[in-house]
């Protein structure tokens, strides 16, 4: 079932060619996907039944993202690098056994070799891939060994080897292979692994016909299969633009006071990845966005490529002086369109940010006034929620919160250490923190709340309107919210009679009730942990001699847990005003609690 956050998603979901990014409740990407319809994918995975690891997957999936392309080639090479980047979890069937991502990889040696990799280093050697295959990247490398040889052996060692007997060593083995022989061979390979594969199709083909004709069927099948290897790994890897030049792409999209921008890293013809930043700006965008190119290669981990590429509204010879590479301005052509799609996609991030920004507004205002009306009151708009806390009658306090429109306005949230020692008295804690709260104000001529919920029943809540009616002179409404058998917020007490209210448990005004009161009972809580955790530390600090109200505060200040007071050094300790004999009793008992 998807949550309200992903119904909006969903709704603004383009139909258009992509990539998208699914994410859990802790915002880890757990699989990334591709899609020639972005709309029609991924409104699939929340709209239709699904099994086995699709069902899973689906259970987990919290929030999405996604990333527009110009067509369905780009999204799959996309996809490939989100993948290696990510290594979400529900994408494992493309990884290999240590999690890395084969690439096809021609050696810098005076005898290079032909080698699968699961890294690219600065090692002046070739790379090609990553391949989502690993399987056929096995095959097309083994292809490739014995059509276009380099060496398959350990070096020189006086005799040939049995690769060079097979056809798949050029000998260097037993003898000096001139250079022009190995350059000749990589050219090949370099050609190959680029997408040229007619060549190699057609003599692959002519080879099977041969074998068929002669009858040898297995034979025949090996070479059927490796072509089809070598068709799933070469001719998916298709690249993007016309050469193979390093190089990064700058668009932006500005609306609402807001600019949102995408950056491009082009690496050996493939979209490698893509980065976003969006902001509210004060000063002229076409400013902004200079000055955001110009610091982003000032970061360490930012290299400059050969070339970036920019829209037409920036100043690339300034940029080009600031950042010490060539800048350009393209026109026309692959280059133009990936301009575009880098502003698209800016567009898309900043519409949708603003989009499902007045959907939540609408709806966290319309919960507020669907519970004005079910309790009818004037307003809800400014709603204040009260809950106790205490451990067996220890430490007794109380928090408030407030939520304006529906959402939690934390500034305004206040903790309340109770004098009231008697935590079975609930009225009369209650009656302590209404006082304190309203008192002041009163004092302070501040806005009053439209509507006060007090977690618990008729007690705390009568306790609540004996307060403010007879003491303040305040007419401010009030409800109990009221757990049933579970927990789980049940239903609303209030009017005269402290009768029930019952909400619709899918209205937004039910959804609105429950996050108060659950966000309520939560800040109570931590207040209570750190107030009972002081109190504990302090009670273990009393009954060491020598340690004394002032002794205990200035351990307290200083080193905070008792774990830390333990390790710290002696001279530390005799450092905060404690003599020698003090210190030591502290560590001996502190280390013999720890044990």
């Amino acid at each position: 079932m998807a949550t309200s956050h992903i119904e909006h998603k969903l709704r603004l979901l383009p139909d258009l060619p992509g990539c998208y990014l699914m994410k859990n409740k802790l915002g880890k990407i757990i699989y990334v996907g591709k899609a020639k319809n972005l709309k029609n994918r991924v409104r699939s995975y929340f709209k239709s039944s699904h099994e086995g690891k699709t069902a899973k997957l689906v259970s987990q999936i919290r929030d999405f993202e996604t990333i527009i392309t110009t067509n369905d080639k780009e999204a799959f090479l996309l996809e490939i690098t989100l993948i290696q980047k990510h290594r979400p979890y529900y994408n494992i069937q493309l990884k290999q056994g240590n999690g890395g991502y084969p690439y096809i990889k021609i050696t810098n040696e005076r005898d290079p070799q032909l080698k699968i990799v699961n890294t690219i280093k600065k090692d002046g050697g070739y790379y090609f891939g990553p391949y989502p295959n690993v399987y056929a990247a096995d095959e097309t490398l083994h292809f490739l060994q014995k059509v276009y040889p380099l060496r398959r052996c350990n070096g020189y060692q006086h005799r040939p080897c049995l690769y060079y007997h097979m056809g798949q060593c050029l000998g260097a083995c037993f003898k000096k292979v001139p250079k022009s022989e190995y350059q000749n061979q990589i050219r090949h390979i370099k050609s190959f692994l680029n997408g040229d594969v007619g060549i190699a199709k057609k003599m692959l083909t002519e080879k099977m016909k041969i074998a068929a004709d002669s009858l040898q069927y297995e034979r025949a099948a090996e070479i059927r299969d490796q072509l089809k290897y070598i068709e799933i790994t070469v001719e998916k890897q298709k690249i993007i633009s016309n050469d193979t030049t390093p190089r990064d792409i700058f668009n932006y999209y500005v609306n609402h006071g807001w600019i949102s921008i995408q950056i491009f890293f082009i690496r050996q013809a493939r979209l490698l990845k893509r980065v976003k930043r969006s902001f509210p700006i004060v000063d002229d965008p076409v400013e902004t966005m200079e000055d955001f190119i110009g610091q982003f290669y000032s970061e360490e981990n930012h290299q400059t490529p050969k070339e970036v590429l920019i829209p037409e509204t920036l100043d690339a010879d300034l940029i080009s002086e600031a950042i010490g590479t060539p800048v350009r301005v393209p026109q026309r052509g692959q280059k133009k369109d990936l301009i575009d799609m880098a502003q698209k996609n800016a567009k898309l991030v900043l519409d949708e940010k603003f989009r499902l920004m007045e959907l939540d507004n609408i709806k966290t205002k319309g919960a507020a006034d669907e519970l004005a009306v079910a309790l009818n009151i004037s307003s809800a708009k400014t709603i204040e929620a009260f809950d106790h806390s205490h451990i067996q009658g220890a430490d007794i306090v109380s928090a408030m919160i407030q939520f304006v429109d529906g959402k939690p306005n934390k500034n305004a949230y206040r903790k309340y250490k109770l004098q009231n020692e008697d935590h079975a008295d609930e009225a009369a804690s209650t009656r302590e923190v209404i006082r304190r709260r309203y008192t002041r104000l009163l004092k302070e001529h501040a806005d009053l709340p439209d509507l006060i919920l007090m977690d618990g029943g008729e007690i705390q809540l009568n306790a609540v309107k004996d307060v403010l009616e007879n003491e303040l002179g305040l007419e401010i409404p009030v409800a109990g919210m009221v757990k049933n058998d579970k927990h789980k917020t049940a239903d609303l007490l209030f009017g005269q009679l402290d009768e029930h209210i019952s909400l619709n448990p899918k209205s937004q005004a039910f959804y609105l009730v429950q996050r108060i009161q659950d966000e309520v009972h939560r800040f109570a809580i931590n207040f209570h942990r750190q107030v009972h955790t002081k109190h504990s530390l302090s009670s273990e600090l009393d009954t060491i001699e020598g340690v004394g109200p002032k002794t205990r505060s200035k351990l307290l200040n200083k080193f905070k847990t008792m774990k830390k007071i333990a390790n710290a050094p002696i001279n530390e300790i005799e450092a905060l005003g404690i003599n020698t004999k003090t210190a030591k009793n502290i560590k001996y008992s502190l280390n013999n609690i720890e044990k």
